[in-house]
């Protein structure tokens, strides 16, 4: 499916036999360097002149990365049969020579990473098809729709190739489809949906241009004085951050938590630290977490508490998934970037009396087991048991989903999805806060500050996020023992997270107990 994005009129390209562009350009910057530049100045001389500084990716950062290797790799699918040229880290002049050849042959039609440099930029294109009017630039992002940084991308493409003397005919933008279902093999046309933006290119190069000139003059002095603002995580998180932000205090007006405020214009009128603040700018919520903040205040409303406990009974079924995603759906049925579980943990107390009973599934790496999930949920859950969650929209999602892929399992999911009830309340509505929640009502926030010494603290999977790397890595670890240990820390980590509910519960009895 073909989109375009139009811009103010196009511009004539330049059509002459390709050269490598040889002026002298004192800083020379390559398209990723560029696209830090368009989003600070000062963080792209920090990457050019302290590159030490940045903060090194986390692995879900890393993850990202290789997720989209993969969808580059597949979206060549699209125009199969082309050259890749071998990628030669920091000899990208070999890169550049060995393009410049497959461009002369005439019997050269696409060519994957083909790298160009001019106007002092390096880039290289992730296809490059040689289509009826001339060459096709198509940039493949993982992303399931058009952001305004692929426009600058694919526009830095543009003029590097143009300026080199490369006739440009089409510019597009290959993304993820959403809506795309996996039955079967993976259908590449279907996967993806492309953005024509060859107008928009055209009638904006200038605009790349000058963006370049100033990114440049950026660098000929000294770190440049640009104060945090919005563009520290917009479009992309900065790795300077750390650097940067090192001198505010902790906590800041930026650690508040909720919306109806602007941090950076209460941060540029002085207002900085928890004391400076108004609590006529801000709302309940707010004005709580700073009071708890700054006087060790607790605030417990029994009432809410006790509201929520009764709404309890047994049998009591503590119930965690863990879930992973990729942009490539893995199995039949399943869409990109859909939440698919491979893990649960249950805790269940039949009774007041009863003995905690503990069960727990992890699928096998890289098979869909979907299905045992789900006849292990309906077999270990009573029709009757009271289902307590932490953040019940994702359980729900879940429980739904596998509801309406297994219709043998469906209505006892569905009775498990009706019977939830979600341990996030009693904090999300602060019937329960601390100082040491910081303003957040998220388990890994809730569990220590209830439960001090209880928590994540020293495991090798300590969030969602770390559990959902590990089980994906798991298809590509060739060692047994090391297979096992992961497997042995996953299983740690779901547990955890279902004994920390049934030991919340135990704490917010004992709190009203006490009163």
């Amino acid at each position: 499916m073909d989109t375009k994005v139009t811009g103010a009129g196009p511009t004539r390209p330049r059509h002459r036999t390709y050269q490598p562009d040889r002026r002298n350009v004192k800083h020379t910057l390559s398209k990723s360097q560029c696209i830090v530049g368009l989003q600070c100045h000062k963080a792209l001389w920090l990457l050019k002149n302290r590159p030490w500084l940045r903060t090194f990716p986390c692995r879900a950062r890393l993850a990202a990365l290789s997720m989209g290797k993969e969808v580059g790799l597949f979206a060549r699918r699209l125009f199969p049969g082309g050259v890749a040229v071998p990628f030669a880290q920091d000899v990208f002049g070999r890169m550049i020579k060995d393009t410049g050849r497959l461009l002369k042959d005439p019997s050269t039609g696409t060519i994957y990473e083909a790298t160009f440099s001019a106007d002092g930029v390096l880039c290289m294109v992730d296809i490059l098809h040689r289509g009826e009017g001339g060459w096709e630039i198509y940039e493949v992002k993982g992303a399931t729709d058009l952001k305004d940084v692929h426009l600058f991308d694919a526009a830095i493409q543009y003029h590097v190739l143009s300026t080199s003397g490369l006739r440009v005919s089409r510019v597009s933008i290959v993304h993820i489809n959403k809506e795309y279902e996996r039955v079967g093999a993976i259908d590449v046309h279907a996967l993806f949906r492309m953005a024509e933006i060859t107008t928009w290119v055209r009638a904006n190069r200038r605009l790349v241009e000058e963006e370049v000139i100033k990114m440049r003059r950026s660098l000929d002095g000294g770190c440049p004085e640009v104060e945090i603002g919005a563009q520290c995580r917009e479009p992309y998180e900065c790795d300077f951050i750390a650097f940067c932000w090192k001198d505010l205090p902790e906590p800041s007006v930026f650690d508040l938590r909720g919306r109806g405020i602007d941090k950076f214009s209460l941060y540029r009128n002085g207002k900085v630290r928890f004391s400076d603040l108004d609590p006529g700018e801000l709302n309940s919520n707010q004005i709580m977490q700073v009071e708890a903040e700054l006087t060790g205040r607790r605030f417990i409303n029994p009432g809410g508490i006790k509201a929520f406990l009764d709404s309890l009974h047994y049998p009591l079924c503590f119930l965690d998934f863990e879930t992973f995603s990729e942009a490539i759906p893995p199995f039949d049925h399943t869409h990109p970037y859909e939440q698919i579980p491979f893990q649960y943990s249950i805790h269940c107390l039949e009774s007041e009396t009863s003995g905690l009973k503990h069960h727990e599934f992890l699928a096998e790496a890289g098979v869909d087991q979907r299905e045992e999930l789900a006849r292990g949920l309906s077999s270990l859950i009573p029709d009757d048991a009271c289902v307590v969650v932490y953040n019940m929209a994702f359980e729900k999602q879940v429980l739904v989903r596998l509801a309406r892929l297994f219709p043998r399992y469906r209505e006892k999911l569905l009775k498990i999805s009706d019977n939830i009830v979600d341990l996030m309340v009693p904090f999300k509505r602060r019937y329960y806060y601390t100082r040491e929640m910081k303003g957040s009502y998220s388990l890994k926030a809730v569990l220590p500050a209830l439960l001090p010494g209880f928590g994540y603290e020293g495991m090798a999977i300590a969030n969602g996020e770390d559990a959902s790397n590990a089980y994906l890595m798991l298809k590509s670890v060739d060692d047994p023992e090391e297979a096992l240990g992961i497997r042995r820390d996953l299983l740690e980590y779901c547990r955890l997270d279902t004994l920390a509910l049934v030991r919340i519960v135990e704490r917010l009895r004992e709190t009203i107990n006490r009163r």
